[in-house]
């Protein structure tokens, strides 16, 4: 989810319903051209539907997994943060992410801050934050000696408040590199990414670089324990570079809702000082109507 949550750069945006009314067209425009490609690559294809619908959480860590979401499935990860930085303010925020298996490699995603309330010492600034919007490509699955391996892209549309000197009002980029694998029933994810930060006020583009390293392991049933370290290089003289860890529990209540909470502290100063979350991923449903059929025939081979 997180790049909205770890770019805070969030609030309010005078004109807004634009925004908004274009993030609805570029979602429908998606998911046509989603049910214009299911039809073109449905029996084409193999291997692309799971037996059953099983979530795929991005949350709770700033790093992602390299596997996407399943083919033809749209999935909602959704969660509530209160960050209290090293400068003494403090920050509430709902937000989440919504991905779709376009194909069986790849992913849509919108991440999205909803709401967000930041207090300072100008002030209390409520409304909504930036959006990002961009694909993960899986270039190639895991196997016994190879990781799973994909890229990403997301581009942010500003919608955060630049008068409230909460967001930058300019359009950002990133480009991220995914390794997943599992080692000795611990799954690790490896993330690095490339930012290219608009500049407020200015034309161009800083750029910095993060790395992340997060990984998981079952401790009972379907209760899980995540902990991931990362940190960011310097962006400009006003962005210093840190490094952070995170801490958190997860679990799955049903294959195709997963819970969780946890924590975050900052390692350096620059970052987070402290961070404490809670949220859950839910598989909402299957868009492309040859799963289901997949599934009663499997259904019928069982019985």
């Amino acid at each position: 989810m997180l790049l909205a949550l770890f770019r805070r750069r969030v609030v309010w945006w005078p004109n807004w319903s634009p925004w908004v009314a274009s993030l609805g067209v570029a979602l429908v425009v998606c998911f046509g051209c989603g049910a214009a490609a299911s039809a073109q690559w449905m029996g084409k294809q193999t291997g692309c539907y799971a037996d059953s619908m099983a979530a795929n959480p991005n949350r709770p860590t700033v790093a992602n997994p390299a596997d996407i979401s399943q083919y033809g499935v749209l999935e909602l990860e959704y969660g509530f943060d209160r960050f209290w930085p090293d400068n003494g303010a403090r920050q509430t925020s709902v937000g989440g992410l919504l991905k779709f298996g376009m194909l069986c490699d790849v992913e849509l995603r919108w991440n999205t801050t909803s709401f967000i309330s930041q207090t300072d010492a100008s002030g209390t600034h409520r409304g909504i934050g930036d959006n990002w919007l961009g694909p993960q490509v899986r270039v190639y699955k895991q196997t016994k000696l190879v990781p799973t391996v994909a890229f990403g892209y997301a581009v942010k549309i500003p919608s955060a408040s630049f008068a409230d000197g909460l967001g930058s009002g300019r359009v950002d980029h990133s480009f991220t590199l995914l390794v997943s694998k599992d080692i000795a029933k611990i799954h690790f994810d490896f993330n690095a990414t490339e930012f290219l930060i608009g500049r407020p006020g200015g034309s161009g583009f800083d750029r910095n670089q993060q790395l992340n390293l997060a990984f998981s392991r079952a401790l009972r049933g379907k209760l899980q324990f995540t902990g991931e370290f990362y940190g960011d290089t310097q962006l400009n003289a006003s962005t210093p570079k840190f490094v952070s860890s995170l801490w958190a529990l997860t679990y799955a209540v049903t294959p195709r809702l997963v819970v969780d909470g946890g924590f975050e502290t900052g390692i350096t100063s620059g970052g987070p000082h402290r961070h404490a979350f809670f949220g859950a991923t839910y598989s909402i449903t299957n868009l492309y109507p040859g799963w289901s059929r997949k599934r009663a025939g499997s259904s019928g081979q069982t019985d």
